[in-house]
């Protein structure tokens, strides 16, 4: 009789514990898949988040921050995110004309970002500079510009990101035109001879450079930091050009059909803090917009440093964008 009582009261107590844990509210972030994946942020982000708000956070995610504007558009109202962390700079403005997301209502002074940040919608997160990776062992002699790289019929062999689904392939595909402007059709088809593939994210053309099948690959200026820190390998470089670097700004947002308004605010507001800054450089591999207490690494701190930063507005490219991408495609195309 006393173990049935016992056991009873055990069932009890695992049933109303069950009922707690379910009755924690859940915040629903959309995101890119390498955030939340295995060797991303995403797992520390949940961890310390879900500390500080007795919550449960749940990433949903998808393959780049194209294919998660393609998500949202497919979704519509119907979505179910309370935050999108994972769209970048160039697609704000088309990402706002969706009509699905909220004013932040933040104070985003002292932000550690190479141009001033202004938007009411959408909270940057990290940054970095779009640039080509290569490897010292393999390629001796990189190309110091963006004109050379293009230019040299005998240059290195490239892998690049396709423009319509990746947020560095869209960042390349902007640099290419503030830097040729009206002749970038022909710039295209100058370097097209020497383009290995156009892949849909970045994650898989990074890998086929590390396979050997490209000289260089489209990245950022601290990509090398991965290989310092966690493989202990130098030979992994930034090329640094002379026009300047294409600026990349991650940004995240709250939707206007959250059901959880307050959590979803609040995790804006965590994501400018130093418990989630502290996680970029090391996680995301990219630069905070707010340095941590503890600084950057010292990986980071060797890192090539561009002069300039090249930058469409969010306006100009949701006005030009399908333009580019035509010009793109008809020069690659043939």
């Amino acid at each position: 009789m006393f173990s049935r009582i016992v056991f009873a009261l055990l069932s009890s107590f695992l049933v109303i514990g069950t009922a707690l844990a379910q009755a924690k509210p859940v915040l629903t972030v959309y995101t890119y898949s390498s955030f939340a994946g295995k060797y991303g942020p995403g797992k520390a982000v949940k961890e310390r988040f879900e500390a500080a708000c007795n919550c449960q956070l749940e990433w949903v995610t998808a393959e780049d921050a194209g294919s998660l504007l393609g998500r949202l558009r497919l979704e519509g109202t119907n979505t179910k995110a309370d935050v999108v962390l994972g769209l970048d700079m160039n697609l704000a403005s088309e990402a706002k004309s969706l009509n699905l997301f909220a004013l932040h209502d933040m104070d985003l002074r002292g932000l550690s970002l190479p141009v001033a940040w202004t938007d009411d919608t959408f909270v940057p997160f990290d940054w970095g500079y779009l640039a080509f990776v290569y490897d010292t062992t393999m390629l001796a002699q990189p190309p110091k510009s963006l004109k050379e790289l293009v230019e040299n019929p005998s240059g290195p062999k490239i892998v690049l990101q396709d423009p319509r689904t990746s947020a560095p392939g869209l960042g390349f595909l902007l640099w290419m035109q503030k830097v040729y402007g009206d002749q970038s059709g022909n710039a295209w088809t100058q370097l097209k001879p020497r383009i290995v593939t156009f892949t849909k994210g970045w994650s898989e053309a990074y890998g086929l450079f590390l396979k050997g099948e490209a000289d260089m690959v489209m990245s950022y200026t601290t990509s090398p930091a991965y290989h310092v820190s966690v493989e202990k390998k130098d030979q992994y470089k930034a090329a640094a050009f002379e026009e300047g670097h294409y600026l990349h700004v991650e940004i995240a947002g709250l939707t206007r059909t959250t059901k959880q308004p307050e959590l979803a605010k609040a995790f804006l507001a965590f994501c400018l803090s130093d418990s989630f800054q502290s996680t970029m450089p090391e996680g995301n591999w990219m630069m905070p917009v707010k340095t941590p207490q503890s600084g950057l690494p010292q990986a980071f701190q060797d890192l090539i440093q561009p002069q300039k930063a090249l930058l469409y507005t969010p306006d100009e490219v949701q006005e030009n964008r399908r333009a580019f991408v035509d010009r793109w495609l008809n020069a690659t195309a043939r």
